[in-house]
């Protein structure tokens, strides 16, 4: 039997339900910017409210604007400081090709061609039959200036997205601090709501899951760039600080630091210096990016108190599903789905 209440109730319940799927669907194309909005939220929350905040006498306003102002320092400037001279280096680039396009390639392999094991035969084999045919040469270039331009094309408008996306997550930042004292009392009291004492150990596992992610990523990028800049010192490269920094930022990309101190390999061995060039392959394989293998995990594990196989599942599946938000995302999900787990279990050994 249907009381009178239950059509009131199914249609309160159905408008609640229109609500959501409305405001998901106004929020969608900003979802993964206010997700990491609210990730560097959580993350500066403790900074910002028992440092900044009582120095600045309690002005959210103010205290808000200054820790926007500065994360648009560390993260926009450098980064405009970066594309500059990845412009600067092109041009370089070009000028380095440029004799080779005109005169053609010369008869002699390249040395670095000798350390390739198993396929150093064909390699010098291919490298005589371009160099001595022009024509093949200019077909090759042909070739490839097709995918090469898709590929610009499609790398500028990835660069304007997450241009567009970076200034919409410091945007949204803005306010989440101004107003950050009544939205934590606000996710409190709606996890206390919905879950009990357990929504709030849910919402306490986010958190530490969150900042344990985030110092997996800086720690792991700051130690990558370190280690980096070290060894651009040592070879005696040029800009050896700012290449460092470059690591330092494309690190959170998976092909991101190959693509610098491979680079400068190559850069290495135009200049002569092959054995130099050959350190640098080998610092670069070994030493920068093996870093990330095994020092990201652990940072990871050791900020967010579950184990690493759940981190490097987490942050490999998120990326999958989730794109660069689903670094954050996976280990979250997988660390609540393990505390249920592990709730659920202890209940039924209890019982």
């Amino acid at each position: 039997m249907f009381s009178e209440d239950n059509p009131k109730r199914l249609a309160q319940v159905a408008l609640v339900v229109l609500l959501i799927i409305g405001c998901l669907a106004v929020l969608w194309p900003m979802l993964g910017a206010i997700l990491f909005s609210f990730v560097l939220w959580i993350c500066t929350w403790d900074f910002y409210s028992d440092r900044v905040l009582p120095r600045l006498g309690g002005r959210h306003g103010l205290g808000a604007s200054l820790m926007t102002l500065s994360l648009v320092l560390v993260i926009l400037l450098p980064m405009v400081f970066l594309a500059t001279s990845l412009g600067r280096g092109a041009d370089d680039l070009i000028g380095f090709v440029k004799p080779y396009l005109e005169q053609g390639l010369p008869l002699t392999p390249p040395a670095l061609f000798d350390m390739v094991p198993f396929f150093s035969g064909n390699l010098k084999q291919w490298w005589l039959e371009i160099a001595s045919d022009r024509d093949e040469l200019n077909e090759l270039i042909k070739q490839a200036l097709g995918p090469a331009r898709q590929l610009l094309i499609a790398l500028g408008g990835i660069a304007a997205n997450g241009l567009l996306q970076l200034v919409l997550t410091l945007f949204v930042l803005f306010f989440l601090y101004r107003d950050g004292s009544r939205l934590a009392t606000a996710l409190r009291t709606a996890a206390f709501k919905l879950g009990g004492e357990l929504g709030q150990h849910m919402l306490d596992k986010t958190r530490g899951t969150v900042i344990g992610v985030m110092l997996g990523i800086v720690g792991t990028a700051a130690a990558q760039g370190t280690v980096a800049m070290i060894g651009f010192l040592v070879a005696g490269v040029p800009g050896a600080v700012l290449l460092g920094f470059a690591i330092f930022f494309l690190s959170m990309v998976p092909v991101g630091p190959p693509l610098v101190w491979g680079g400068v390999a190559v850069w290495l061995y135009a200049e002569g210096q092959t054995g130099w060039a050959v350190f640098m392959v080998l610092y670069g394989l070994f030493i920068i990016s093996s870093i990330d293998n095994f020092l990201k995990p652990v940072l990871m594990a050791r900020g967010s108190g579950i184990s690493i196989l759940l981190i490097a599942l987490g942050v490999l599946g998120g990326i999958f599903v989730f794109g660069f938000i689903g670094i954050f995302l996976g280990p979250v999900l997988l660390a609540l789905g393990e505390m249920l787990f592990k709730r659920w279990t202890r209940d039924e050994v209890a019982a």
